[in-house]
């Protein structure tokens, strides 16, 4: 069942969000390919703003398949920009990767329609479903959110999911493998010095933005921030490790019903791969 909008958010887009962000069909492989052109060389290569490095992709299966990754960098999300670009480097844009997307990006027609042509799509267990189990695309989920992309930089290689499960259980309904992801150097364009999850708690925020944070933060060109601002990252290596793909446990691939404990079963064993890989990318490995 979709959550209804947050009440800024519901007046922000007014019905714009009804329109955007449901429909994997809205993703434009042109439009795709241009972008990861334009982006080729001034932004990510050898000699762009960010250097990219992936290992593993090689270990990605036949669509579908859901991918989970730890997520960093604040709100200019460098992390998913970059993955999508390796994505497309290496599959081409025969092979769609839509990834779940806050409805904040889908706040007015320009945005909406700006990401939802790029296969971004807004984050619903129904919209999920239909991607994987009715499209048989892949799916790009990054479970800890807000929570994940503004730890504190002393926390930069702990994945931070906040106990959000809802992924898991997604892809135990569509019986679909997740190959898990891990990411870093995105936490390296600036300094977190703390979520603010109390203060966000405190003052009510999820209900009226959906935020679980109000950070505090080092960066280009605040200085210190207080806030989600975005920043102006400076230039890093964006490491990336994919994982074995997890498969669905065979008590639920026969059809069973699928469980809470099945769900937190599932939900660890993505998390201790993730993490695992982390810390791989920690030490250098």
């Amino acid at each position: 069942m979709e959550k209804p909008p947050a009440s800024f958010l519901r007046w922000l887009r007014g019905d714009a969000g009804t329109r955007w962000g449901h429909d994997p069909e809205h993703f434009d492989p042109v439009t795709v390919g241009e972008t990861v052109d334009a982006l080729s060389g001034p932004v990510f290569g050898p000699r762009g703003w960010f250097r990219v490095e992936v290992k593993g992709i090689e270990r990605v299966p036949e669509s579908p398949v859901m991918l989970v990754s730890n997520h960093s960098g604040g709100t200019i999300i460098p992390d998913a920009w970059g993955f999508l670009w390796s994505w497309y480097r290496h599959f081409g844009t025969g092979r769609p990767l839509h990834a779940s997307g806050h409805e904040l990006i889908f706040a007015n027609d320009r945005l909406g329609r700006w990401f939802t042509r790029r296969g971004v799509l807004q984050a619903n267990p129904a919209i999920g479903h239909e991607v994987l189990a009715r499209r048989g695309r892949d799916l790009l989920v990054m479970p800890g959110g807000d929570r994940d992309t503004w730890r504190p930089y002393s926390r930069r290689y702990q994945v931070e999911f906040a106990g959000r499960t809802g992924y898991a259980r997604l892809a135990l309904q569509a019986r679909v493998p997740i190959v898990p992801v891990a990411n870093a150097g995105a936490h390296e364009t600036l300094v977190v010095l703390t979520d603010g999850h109390r203060f966000a708690r405190a003052v009510g925020l999820h209900a009226v933005a959906r935020a679980a944070v109000f950070p505090v933060h080092l960066s280009l060109p605040w200085g210190l921030a207080v806030g989600p601002w975005p920043h102006i990252p400076i230039p890093t290596t964006l490491r990336y490790r994919l994982g074995e793909p997890i498969a669905v446990p065979a008590e639920v691939a026969d059809g069973a019903e699928v469980t809470d404990e099945m769900v937190r079963a599932h939900d660890a064993r993505v998390r201790a791969a993730v993490q695992g890989l982390l810390d791989d990318l920690r030490e250098g490995r």
